[in-house]
């Protein structure tokens, strides 16, 4: 128990180098180290926070349900790093969650979000699908090349139709998928 206590408080010094430090001696402890990790996820200093979840994205005992509140977090910065931390932990219960986040304010979140569903993969499709049917073109854009990414052909049709966007980024990642897919040939409109 001290080993730990001793570990957050590299954790949460301040010291940059020193928190780094500490990661892989949590690491060692395993999941024994995750009930205090999400305790400090509760914590009210933020820098605190974001090294909790820098800390349970490194360890391989981290559940994703633990991941997933924290992409709600009102600091940027945890949001980021929670959604950093779901691509080393992804899983299909964070779809949703993911999908909430290609809309958040902070564009780094959202790329991050966006890299999670690629991580999580095809069951990550039928939402980023719904996305693109409404969502602003910012958030379609990262849908769109998530679905590029994780090339799946149910994809093709929202691709073939982005061709035809005003978007540049639309089309480029619309094309992208389909080379992916094997589908590399010069579409026309006729």
């Amino acid at each position: 128990m001290a080993e730990i206590q001793d570990l957050l408080a590299a954790l949460t010094s301040g010291d940059d180098a020193r928190a780094e430090d500490a990661i892989p001696a949590i690491v060692e402890l395993g999941g024994d180290a995750i009930p205090a990790l999400l305790d400090l996820t509760r914590a009210d200093d933020v820098d605190s926070r974001w090294w909790a979840v820098r800390a349970l994205a490194a360890l391989p005992h981290t559940q994703t349900e633990d991941l997933i509140p924290l992409l709600s977090d009102s600091p940027q910065e945890v949001r980021a790093a929670a959604a950093l931390a779901l691509c080393n932990h992804p899983h299909e219960n964070a779809i949703e969650a993911l999908i909430k986040s290609l809309a958040d304010e902070d564009s780094l979140t959202a790329g991050l979000a966006a890299n999670a569903l690629v991580e999580i993969g095809s069951p990550s499709v039928p939402g980023l699908l719904e996305v693109m049917a409404k969502a602003p073109t910012g958030i379609r854009i990262l849908s769109l090349r998530a679905l590029s990414e994780i090339r799946d052909h149910r994809a093709i049709p929202m691709m073939m139709k982005c061709l035809g966007e005003e978007s540049a980024v639309l089309q480029y990642w619309a094309q992208e998928g389909l080379d992916r897919l094997g589908l590399n040939m010069v579409y026309v409109k006729p």
